[in-house]
């Protein structure tokens, strides 16, 4: 079985500064018809900010969707101005914590929900962090506070379910799979 649907229509219902929403109408592969409801974003990129001492850098802020404050990872959307992923996650970084990254790798990229939407999320670490003088602003709407923690602090975050959003999760589990080779090695 081909698994593959046919777009027999597709009808935009609101453009946002963020994202689209979109309704399709399908042909399933059994020849049926079906509605698929979509949420179109441009991408985004998070950055797990790692300090000399072996900390992480983590951002608090409020999240409307969930109605709660919440612990995560510094991240941001591709704007229509960035050349490429790498330069919006630095360019997020400086803005989010004053700071620049000597080292700057991609780890992972993926869709965050496929299931109903395109976002498209890179996540690069970032290491040998300076302070900026005079960093780029944050954007006008974001409110945040700057949060460093260890390992064993950022985990005892994620059991008290203060750290709940997906990229950071992902961000708790390759630091600890990254402490556990580190360990083997030695």
């Amino acid at each position: 079985m081909e698994f593959k649907e046919e777009t027999i229509k597709s009808d935009c219902i609101y453009k946002g500064k963020i994202t689209e929403y979109w309704v399709d109408e399908v042909l399933l592969p059994n020849g049926k018809k079906s509605t698929r409801e979509l949420v179109k974003h441009a991408g985004a990129v998070a950055i797990m900010p790692f300090t000399a001492d072996g900390k992480m850098i983590f951002v608090k802020q409020f999240r409307k969707a969930i109605e709660k404050t919440i612990v995560e990872i510094p991240a941001g959307m591709i704007d229509k101005t960035d050349i490429n992923p790498i330069e919006t996650g630095k360019r997020e970084l400086e803005e989010e914590t004053g700071y620049q990254a000597k080292v700057f790798e991609l780890e992972t990229s993926f869709y965050s929900s496929p299931g109903f939407s395109n976002e498209f999320l890179y996540i690069y670490r970032a290491e040998e962090l300076t302070k900026i003088k005079y960093p780029l602003a944050q954007d006008e709407d974001e409110f945040i506070e700057l949060i460093t923690l260890s390992f064993e602090e950022a985990w005892e975050a994620y059991e008290k379910k203060i750290i709940i959003d997906a990229k950071t999760v992902f961000a708790l589990f390759y630091w600890k799979m990254k402490r556990q080779i580190e360990q083997m090695n030695r």
